[in-house]
Order: C-alpha cells, then structure tokens, then sequence
C-alpha cells in the first residue's frame, strides 16, 4: 500500500489544502493536536510520521526541545521545508523516511505522532524512550464509505478487516501499555461541488488502496464525473456538500 500512496502522492504535486473550503462538524471528543500539547513538556523530542507538507506540525505541535517530521515522499519533504522557512519555527526539521525502514536513534524519541500514514509499532516502540507516548490518528475502512459506495471502490473499500483493529493489536503486540482506541466520526461541508472535487483529486479516498490485502499493481482511475454529479445531487445541504469521515484515534505508553 506505501508503494501505491507514493505513486498517488508524487503525481498529485499539490498538497496545499488552504484553497478547499469547508466547515467540519466533530462528533467525536478526540483532538490530536490537543493530546499532543497536554502530554508534551518543553524538553520533550517529538518524531512526526507522515508529516506530508508539514503544516500540522507548524501550525499546532507545541514549543519543544525538537520535533522531526519525517515522510516517504521526497516531493512532500520539500514542501514542507519551504512552508518551515515561512513559518519562522526553531528546532524543527524535516527529511525523507519510510515509516517501514525507520533509521531514528533507540529510546532517543519522548513522543512518536503517526497522522493517516503505515506504522511499524515495532519500530517506533525501539525509538521512543522507556515511558514514551505514541498518538495515532488514522482513516479507518467506513470513511467516507456513501461515497464509495457510489463508485464502488475506495481505500480500504474491500478490505475485511478495518485498519483502525489491525494497528491497536499490532501496537498491542510491540508492548505498548495504556493502549486507548477511540473512533472519531466528523462531518464535512464542501463550500461548492468544485472544493469537494479538488479534495478527491489530492486525496486517495476513491484509490484501490487495500490497507491489509495490497496487491501489486496501481492503476490510477479518473473521477468519473456524472457519478460524482449525483453524489453531490444527492448530498448537497444548506451547509454544504455533505461528506461523512470515520477516523480512529490511539494513544499508547511505552512502559
């Protein structure tokens, strides 16, 4: 599934989400960037897995001792480098890693936060100090689920077991304790059809990404437009092209 994200990510070229318009409305008391300041002190080291364009990191992780964000796309890196130089942040920085071939020091790490990427509990487990945090934030198989329902494929669409299960047994597994699974259920209001459309197109939501059964090849498919013109038909709303995301959160400690 990495290999395929990469593909998707690297031809998209545009992870600038400031342009979509949209209005959310939570319905799960569960906020990564809340968790991360409460737990997180002023010497802490900080580890960002998936950091893509950086801009969670800028904008809402705490003031501390450092903070890597690190990602598999060498295109998103750069990126989120220029937005650093804009930002005027200190003791941050980014680079190029696969979250599967994790080369950070052992027990170097007071906290790991992994945000809609693959993990290696393992791995991160071997990084982060004895009493460590890990704070996940994942797009479990229901998201968006009426909308994939109306293409009839998806991330994960298939997939016979959700992400959000094999990542809290595998964190379990890797000798994680405290470990906490929440589902976090949000609905999104597109300003216009047109901020829906740019989200598909930079987003893999509608990919036939399989979280747990990857296959090998990857075929990227054009948004067919008359079914996503009755997709919005049938889910426009006084606040907005309606679109319903399943997360999950986990936060974990390392003993």
């Amino acid at each position: 599934m990495k290999n395929k994200e990469q593909h998707f990510y690297d031809g998209a070229k545009n992870w600038d989400f400031s342009d979509i318009k949209r209005t959310d409305e939570s319905l799960t008391d569960w906020d990564m960037a809340a968790i991360i300041n409460k737990l997180a002190r002023k010497d802490f080291r900080i580890l960002d897995l998936g950091t893509g364009g950086g801009e969670k990191v800028l904008k809402n992780f705490p003031d501390v001792a450092e903070i890597l964000g690190t990602d598999f796309s060498e295109a998103m890196i750069a990126t989120a480098k220029e937005n650093l130089k804009k930002s005027g942040r200190k003791n941050i920085s980014f680079r190029v890693m696969d979250n599967l071939k994790m080369n950070t020091p052992d027990e170097y790490y007071d906290m790991v936060v992994a945000r809609h990427t693959c993990i290696d509990p393992a791995q991160i487990y071997k990084t982060l100090k004895p009493g460590g945090a890990l704070v996940v934030r994942g797009v479990d198989q229901m998201d968006c689920f009426e909308l994939k329902r109306f293409f009839g494929r998806g991330q994960a669409f298939d997939d016979k077991k959700p992400i959000s299960h094999v990542d809290y047994e595998a964190i379990l597994d890797a000798g994680f304790k405290d470990v906490e699974l929440v589902p976090i259920h949000t609905r999104e209001y597109y300003h216009t059809p047109e901020d829906l459309f740019a989200l598909l197109n930079r987003v893999p939501i509608l990919e036939d990404f399989s979280e747990t059964d990857p296959a090998e090849d990857f075929l990227h498919r054009e948004i067919e437009l008359e079914t996503f013109e009755k997709y919005v038909a049938e889910h426009t709303t006084p606040k907005g092209v309606l679109l319903i995301r399943r997360y999950y959160g986990i936060t974990a400690r390392k003993p």
